[in-house]
């Protein structure tokens, strides 16, 4: 048997591979075979077919086709990534996986609208363009700014369109969601308006993180933690009142008491007001000696040794305890060690704990969030002399004036030192909060902000956006993977109230007013009716226009919730009130995670979605801030299902960075590669965890793919004189012992575990489920046994067209299973299937993308014999390899006698044509031995047919090989089909 080159699968068995002609011998029946033809080539030529291919999808409208015809939708949102830069491997990663998502879906049979979206607000990209600018920012305003901004979020949002549309990826190109868009703006506004009707936003000088590099307050989103070395200080602060101590504790006469406080933030000693103590803790008055002065301090029984042995202190002796609960109530003060004027209190706090320190706890409520909470408690002053730059202001000591705060560390260390209030100190090395994109330090500052409130009850079910997000945690959102929900419920636990308002310039104004008396109007309809005019002008009016402009189409009369001060202002004429408008814009996680509003629910697609899938980041990120305002408008989840990735890592597991130059560019893949093996790539990964990458592995990935692709382009080559209209074979029983009935049946077991995989996101199994079909189930068993069939059968014969009818199913399940995944070479595939090239496919409106996965509605007629056909197949080709030692080195020169349980004789034998073929050989023949008991035991007779004919045309040495009239030697049956008989 002949074949063309490059048209055969690779085997792995000897047994599929066929014997040429001796060298310089002409093959006289070459020309009579029917060999394979296709259009489909070898060599993929993925860098030039691709944007061919994506060119005609547009001109085809594939996404809006794609719609139609399909009514039951899948609502799938997309997260919104920074217009900021060019894609890299994790966009690769994040897209692709979305689009396997949005093409599966609608082979699925739903109607999927993918709206891809981009955040083109914020720090990131203000930052960006003010670097760039360098000096000469110093000079613009704030519309200037907010143009250059734009500008730069504008291109790359064209940038990031055509490299997420060269992957392959579709979607709603053409309008996509930006959150610069006016209406994409006056929805997010209209989703804070709702929050104000619930009462969850509130004004408040609290502590919030603030990044001192770019002077604004942060939410916990925007925090990395980074390991950081800082002063570790013990400092006594004097009790002004030894008298005022329990009695318990046994003060000496005439004798100066402290309490020992312990901070790794000496810069927030200036804003001091208070001690916290445990209640429950047990606290100790010792006398510490370290060198030659002794002092009374008080310390936590539980760290007393610990101290002594810490800081290098002897304890002399120890005079008395008392509970943390009787320090508290004892109206017990103390002196700030170098602000004169002020005197602190001890107060009590549950957090105290006696792990580390000394169980007394310096409080600065302007500078944290437990500290802040503890002064609410205990009416604190909520002290904040840090300014937005990082210095003191003319409230500190003039020594600290002017300082940044990271300056004034060790001056204050030497302070405490000189002033004798230094117990001790070290370097201390432990994680601290830094700004995400400056990768700067930030600290807690307490400031005029925004707040949503997660704690307050609201709405008809009165519970708490906490609660309802811990709610719909347990009990509706499914995650993908299981441990996702474990890891948001913990962050929404400990989440704090969420600071919505930020101090910058680029972003989406919160729609304030205030009069210069400090009176500040916000209310529902108030920026409701601020959004109605931003929808027509977009935030950058905001910049340009009066309060009065902005607030043109609000009407206090008609505003339950207008303040008192605007209803007495109203006789003298609303529009004449003297307001300033807020300098604050919003946080842009607010932004972002209203886009369920301004997207799904504001264009119509639907909510709440079926599905968020991004990075495992987001759990702290898009996913927590999506779901708290949609709670707080719809008291409902905005996504039923949160899928999440890993990142990815290179080879060694390192976080891949340009710095280091261990980054991998998509440009630079995809000139190599192509984007279907990315695409390839990206399917093979257990995306669950991090991802290992290096440009071994997309090698990898090419080389699998040349595999399936020639297997597919084998199919492709012997359907070329085949139409399935005319030429298709219905299976009965009669074929159930048949090569082709075992592969319908292998098929459709295939085509429904791949399915099934798709359905539920797993991606990696479609693809090891495809190259296993294709490299192990098609081309090393099937493909290998039908080809004697196919080249040498009569070309309408019975048994050929129902090869090739079973050959056509396998192609189309295959082409329209791997369409997801290799879109480019599944199209390409699929028109040469249906023998069209692009102009025919876009007259005729044809797509592999506009089909449906494969269905198999006919039953299955395969013999349930065929596991132990297979078992003694395997015993065969171990044979088989094994007499090549005999010097046998072809199959064909082989014939197999095997002996075989007799009781299975009767079922087996119809196998016998076909194993024929399955193994590979000229002769297969099965007799019945009682000695025998199972088929694993089957005893095998290697016949030695060298010596026998050959046919010439075939290659098979069959009983029936002999001469014939046309001087060839040939078998019956391909005399019969040279029309010899």
């Amino acid at each position: 048997m002949t074949t063309e080159s490059g048209e055969t699968p690779q085997s792995k068995n000897s047994s599929q591979k066929h014997q040429k002609p001796e060298k310089g011998k002409k093959d006289p029946y070459r020309q009579t075979l029917l060999l394979p033809k296709t259009s489909f080539s070898m060599r993929a030529n993925l860098l030039q077919s691709e944007p061919q291919f994506q060119k005609h999808w547009e001109h085809l409208s594939l996404y809006q086709k794609m719609k139609e015809n399909r009514t039951e939708p899948f609502v799938y949102h997309d997260g919104p990534p920074y217009a900021n830069g060019p894609i890299h491997l994790g966009h690769l990663l994040n897209k692709v996986l979305k689009d396997l998502v949005v093409r599966s879906k609608t082979l699925e049979g739903y109607r999927v609208d993918f709206t891809p979206g981009w955040d083109c607000h914020g720090l990131p990209i203000e930052h960006k363009v003010l670097k760039e600018l360098g000096e000469k920012a110093k000079d613009l305003v704030v519309p200037q700014i907010r143009n250059r901004c734009k500008s730069y979020a504008e291109k790359y949002v064209k940038l990031q369109a055509k490299q997420m549309k060269r992957l392959g990826t579709i979607g709603n190109y053409e309008r996509p969601y930006l959150t610069l868009d006016p209406a994409y703006e006056a929805g997010v506004l209209n989703v804070f308006s709702d929050l104000v009707k619930a009462g969850l936003v509130y004004r408040a000088k609290k502590p919030v993180h603030w990044s001192i590099e770019n002077r604004t307050a942060l939410a916990e989103a925007e925090l990395e933690y980074h390991t950081r070395k800082d002063p570790s200080i013990y400092v006594n602060f004097e009790v002004t009142d030894s008298s005022k101590l329990p009695q318990s504790l046994n003060v000496p006469k005439n004798s100066k008491t402290h309490l020992m406080i312990w901070t790794t933030t000496p810069w927030t000693i200036p804003a001091n007001v208070a001690v916290a103590v445990s209640p429950v803790g047990t606290y100790v008055l010792c006398e510490f000696k370290k060198g030659e002065t002794k002092f009374l301090s008080l310390v936590v029984e539980d760290l007393k040794q610990k101290l002594s042995e810490q800081l290098g202190l002897t304890l002399v002796k120890e005079f008395g305890r008392c509970k943390g609960s009787e320090l508290a109530s004892s109206s017990l003060e103390y002196q700030h060690p170098f602000v004169e004027k002020r005197k602190g209190k001890v107060v009590e706090a549950q957090y105290v704990t006696f792990e580390d320190g000394t169980g007394l706890v310096h409080t600065a409520p302007g500078h944290g969030a437990d500290d802040y909470l503890t002064g609410l408690k205990h009416g604190l002053d909520v002290i904040c002399p840090v300014l937005a730059d990082g210095t003191y202001d003319t409230t500190v000591p003039k020594w600290l004036e002017g300082k940044l705060i990271w300056e004034a560390n060790p001056i204050i260390v030497q302070h405490l030192e000189r002033s004798g209030h230094l117990v001790h100190h070290y370097e201390f090395e432990h994680s601290y909060p830094h700004d995400w994109r400056s990768k700067t330090p930030t600290i807690f500052r307490a400031t005029e902000q925004w707040f949503i409130g997660v704690d307050r009850a609201f709405g008809q079910k009165q519970q708490s956006l906490r609660e309802q997000a811990l709610a719909s945690v347990e009990e509706t959102i499914r995650f993908i993977p299981s441990w996702g929900k474990n890891r948001l419920k913990g962050m929404l636990e400990s989440r704090p109230d969420w600071c919505v308002s930020r101090q910058r310039a680029w972003g989406l104004p919160i729609p304030s007013f205030e009069t210069a008396s400090g009176e500040v109007l916000l209310t529902a309809e108030s920026v409701k009716a601020v959004s109605r005019v931003i929808a027509k002008k977009g935030s950058d009016y905001w910049f340009k226009a009066t309060p009065k402009e902005l607030l043109v189409e609000y009407d206090p009369k008609n505003d339950p919730d207008a303040p008192e001060w605007i209803q007495s202002g109203l006789g003298k004429d609303f529009e004449q009130l003297d307001l300033e408008k807020g300098k604050d814009i919003f946080d842009v996680w607010f932004e972002s995670g209203s886009s369920w509003n301004a997207v799904l629910r504001q264009d119509k697609i639907g909510y709440p979605a079926d599905l968020y899938l991004e990075g495992s980041d987001q759990h702290r990120g898009w996913f927590q801030h999506s779901l708290l305002p949609a709670l707080g408008v719809t008291e409902k989840s905005p996504f039923k299902v949160l899928l999440t990735h890993g990142f990815i890592v290179d080879s060694q597991g390192h976080k891949m960075s340009k710095s280091i130059g261990n980054t991998i560019d998509v440009e630079a893949l995809l000139k190599k590669y192509g984007a279907d093996i990315c695409r390839w790539w990206v399917s093979s990964l257990n995306y669950v965890n991090d991802i290992k990458a290096d440009w071994s592995y997309f090698q990898t990935a090419s080389e699998e793919y040349r595999k399936v692709r020639n297997t597919i382009r084998f199919m492709l080559g012997n359907l070329n004189d085949f139409n399935p209209k005319k030429d298709k074979v219905t299976l009965s029983s009669e074929d159930a012992t048949s090569v082709d009935a075992w592969m319908a049946d292998e098929l459709k077991r295939f085509a429904e575990r791949a399915v099934e995989a798709y359905s539920q996101f797993q991606y990696k199994k479609v693809q090891e489920e495809l190259f296993n079909f294709c490299n192990e189930t098609l081309s090393a068993v099937y493909l290998a046994a039908i080809k004697d069939r196919l080249y040498c059968e009569a070309k309408d014969s019975r048994k050929r067209r129902r090869t090739q009818t079973i050959l056509f199913e396998s192609a189309d399940a295959v082409i329209r299973l791997m369409a997801p995944i290799l879109v480019h070479t599944a199209e390409e595939a699929y028109l040469s299937l249906h023998g069209l090239d692009l102009k025919g496919a876009l007259e005729e409106n044809q797509s592999v993308h506009l089909e449906s996965f494969p269905k198999f509605e006919s039953e299955n007629v395969s013999s349930p014999y065929w596991n132990e056909v297979f078992l003694l197949r395997s015993l065969c080709l171990k044979a088989i390899e094994k007499s090549k030692e005999k010097g046998i080195n072809h199959p064909m020169d082989i014939g197999i006698r095997a002996s075989v349980p007799k009781d299975l004789l009767k079922k087996l034998q119809p196998f016998s044509e076909d194993c024929v073929d399955l193994c590979g050989v000229s002769r297969f023949e099965m007799i019945g031995d009682e000695s025998i008991q199972e088929i694993a035991g089957a005893r095998l007779e290697i016949q030695d047919l060298r010596d026998q004919p050959r046919c010439e045309r075939s290659w098979k040495r069959d009983l029936t090989v002999k001469a014939r009239s046309d001087g060839g030697t040939l078998s019956d049956r391909d005399a019969q089909v040279l029309g010899l008989i």
